[in-house]
C-alpha cells in the first residue's frame, strides 16, 4: 500500500503542490495539510481520498508558492509608523537606547503582519482538484505497479514452499523406519521380559499416527492453492490473503513439531522462512 503522487498546477499568481505519500497500515488512516484558502474545501477533498485509498497511512499536503507581487500576506505600514513613533518616545523619556535593528524590532510587535482571508474562486479550485486527482491516481499508478512486483513475488515464494513440502516426502518413510527400528532394539534390550505384545503392537499403532502428517501436508496444500486462486481474484483480497498464510503457518509448525527427524526439520524451518517474508508482503495488499 506504499505510494507516492506529486503534481504542481501553475496558476496566474502563485504554484499549488499536491503532494500525498501512503504508507502501510491495516485501515486508512488520513492527515491532512491544506491550506486556510483551501479549508471550506476539505470534505470535498476527504471524500476524492476516500473514494480511491482504501488503507494505508495517508498524508496529503497541499503547499502554495506566490510568484507575483499580491501575495496575501502584507505589512501594515501605518501599524509599523505608530510603533516607531511610540518606541521613540518612551526613550526619550526614560532615556534608554534605541534599538539596534529596527526592523526585527517593529516585525515582531502585534499586528504588523496582515493576513488577507482569501477564498479561492470556482475556476482556481477547478484547476486545483484535477491536480489533486492527478495526484491521486499517480499515487494508484504506484501502487499497481508494485502490486504487480507482489504477485511475482508471492507465486514464487509458494512455490517455494509446494517445493519444500515435496521434499519432506522421503524423509517422511525413513523417519517411520528409524522409530520402529528404535522401539524394536529397545525391546531386544530387555528380552526375557514379559509383555502384552497385542498392547505393545496397539502402543506402537497409536504412536506412529500421531506422527502421521499426511493431513497436514493436504492441508498446507490446498492452502497454497487458494493463496493462489485468491490472488488472482484481483482487488480487495488483503486481508483474505493474510488469514490464508496465518492458515499456512498453522500447517507448518504442526509438521514441524510431528517431525522428529533432523531433515524435515530443516526443511521445515526453510518453509517458515519463505511463509515470513510472505507475511511481511501481504501487508502491502490492499
Amino acid at each position: 500500500m506504499t505510494g507516492f503522487g506529486k503534481v504542481t498546477a501553475e496558476l496566474a499568481s502563485k504554484k499549488v503542490t499536491v503532494e500525498i505519500k501512503a504508507l502501510n497500515s491495516k485501515q486508512l488512516d488520513l492527515s491532512t495539510r491544506i491550506p486556510s484558502i483551501y479549508k471550506e474545501k476539505e470534505m470535498q477533498i476527504r471524500s476524492l481520498l476516500l473514494q480511491s485509498l482504501e488503507r494505508g497511512k495517508v498524508e496529503f499536503n497541499i503547499f502554495i508558492e506566490y510568484i507575483g507581487k499580491d501575495a496575501p500576506t502584507q505589512i501594515n505600514l501605518a501599524a509599523v509608523e505608530n510603533y516607531y513613533n511610540q518606541i521613540k518616545n518612551i526613550a526619550d523619556q526614560l532615556n534608554i537606547g534605541l534599538p539596534a535593528d529596527w526592523f526585527q524590532t517593529l516585525l515582531r510587535m502585534p499586528d504588523v503582519i496582515r493576513t488577507e482571508n482569501q477564498e479561492a474562486d470556482e475556476e482556481e479550485w477547478n484547476v486545483v482538484e484535477k491536480a489533486i486527482k492527478e495526484a491521486i491516481q499517480h499515487l494508484c499508478d504506484f501502487r499497481i505497479q508494485e502490486g504487480a512486483m507482489l504477485h511475482k513475488l508471492f507465486e514464487q515464494k509458494i512455490a517455494n514452499i509446494a517445493r519444500l513440502l515435496s521434499e519432506i516426502e522421503p524423509y517422511e518413510k525413513e523417519r517411520i523406519e528409524k522409530i520402529k527400528a528404535r522401539i524394536t532394539d529397545n525391546l531386544e534390550k530387555i528380552a526375557g521380559q514379559d509383555y502384552d505384545r497385542n498392547r505393545l503392537e496397539q502402543e506402537m499403532i497409536y504412536y506412529i499416527e500421531k506422527l502421521d502428517i499426511n493431513e497436514e501436508k493436504t492441508r498446507l496444500d490446498n492452502h497454497l492453492k487458494y493463496f493462489i486462486s485468491t490472488m488472482e481474484n484481483g482487488h480487495g483480497q488483503g486481508k483474505k490473503l493474510g488469514f490464508i498464510a496465518q492458515e499456512m503457518g498453522r500447517e507448518i509448525n504442526t509438521l514441524g513439531s510431528k517431525s522428529n527427524h533432523a531433515e524435515m526439520q530443516k526443511i521445515v524451518v526453510q518453509m517458515k522462512d519463505e511463509l515470513e517474508q510472505i507475511k511481511e508482503q501481504v501487508l502491502n495488499v490492499l
